[in-house]
């Protein structure tokens, strides 16, 4: 099992710093319709909506992630054409309060559930530490600005590969996209 407050604070300490040193927030990412811009302020947004499932359920305050999805692609919108100190700053607040309130699911019965909109998808609260690193990482690589899975722990990687493959189902198909994926992140073709 993986140390996740270590990993968690390691890869958002490497994300502040590739962030530091972009140059053009409107530039391209690699999710496709988005900048660099709508990248960082989705991770500064996510910081905030997972803060608000950490009180939910160590403070029983019932809060989702987000009132909707519609909100949520607002807020993003809205915030991604911000110059670059304003990124950084949101990106490092959010992530500090995110920081600070995650040792509480320590106190949080582990199948204790919050729900990411009203009604809609739920997911337990021990999950969050897993679920912000795999935004950190992920989004950190969908910045475009030189950091690569090849940059991330191979264990994580391989972690990261089986967990979408779970998510996805158990299909021929999602084995060979897993496939790709592993070559993708690690230039390992399982076929030799």
């Amino acid at each position: 099992m993986h140390d996740l407050p270590t990993l968690l604070t390691r890869h958002t300490d490497l994300l502040l710093g590739t962030a530091r040193r972009l140059t053009e927030p409107d530039a391209p990412s690699l999710c496709q319709g988005w900048t660099r811009g709508h990248i960082l302020t989705h991770l500064a947004r996510n910081a905030d909506g997972l803060s608000a499932l950490v009180r939910a359920a160590s403070e029983g305050t019932g809060e989702p992630m987000y009132a909707s999805d519609a909100e949520r692609d607002a807020d993003i919108d809205a915030g991604a054409g911000r110059p670059l100190p304003a990124h950084i700053a949101d990106l490092e607040s959010s992530a500090q309060r995110l920081h600070t309130l995650l040792p509480r699911l320590e106190e949080v019965d582990p199948g204790f559930t919050v729900e990411r909109t009203p009604g809609g998808l739920r997911f337990k609260a021990a999950a969050l530490p897993w679920m912000r690193l795999r935004e950190v990482v992920y989004h950190h690589v969908d910045l475009a600005a030189g950091f690569t899975f090849a940059d991330v722990e191979p264990e994580l990687v391989r972690d990261y590969l089986e967990d979408e493959y779970v998510r996805l189902g158990d299909l021929p198909a999602q084995q060979a996209r897993a496939a790709d994926l592993l070559w993708r992140a690690r230039g390992i073709r399982e076929d030799g």
